[in-house]
């Protein structure tokens, strides 16, 4: 069974999105901070991170840098699920290292489940 971390702070996304991934097959560890995330990625090893860029205590942008620096979490790909549209917010995370950027009121849980699943196979 594959892991994805998810860290996201908002409850409720952490919940539903938890719970639908968990139906789909995956085993779903949750933060609501980037410190938490930061601690469990290194810990857990997962398959893939779900990673909001706007969190407490370390942000995002800072989460992303950190896990590619380390080289014991530099390979795991890391989707960036946020409702940061601008470019330059795509760009940066891209250089930093994401897989995917998407924009969570552009995606249906359907659409998410789906890059997931491409992401894993790549």
């Amino acid at each position: 069974m594959k892991k994805i971390l998810f860290i996201e702070d908002e409850f409720t996304l952490q919940k539903s999105m938890g719970e639908f991934l968990e139906k789909a097959g995956f085993k779903i560890i949750q933060a609501l901070d980037g410190e938490i995330g930061l601690n469990l990625a290194e810990k857990e090893k997962p398959d893939l991170i779900l990673l909001d860029l706007i969190l407490p205590k370390i942000s995002g942008f800072e989460v992303l840098k950190r896990l590619k620096e380390n080289k014991e979490t530099k390979d795991i790909p890391v989707i960036i699920l946020t409702n940061l549209e601008e470019s330059t917010d795509v760009g940066k995370s891209l250089e930093l290292g994401a897989t995917t950027y998407l924009v969570k009121s552009d995606q249906s849980l359907d659409d998410v489940l789906e890059r997931i699943k491409e992401t894993l196979r790549e």
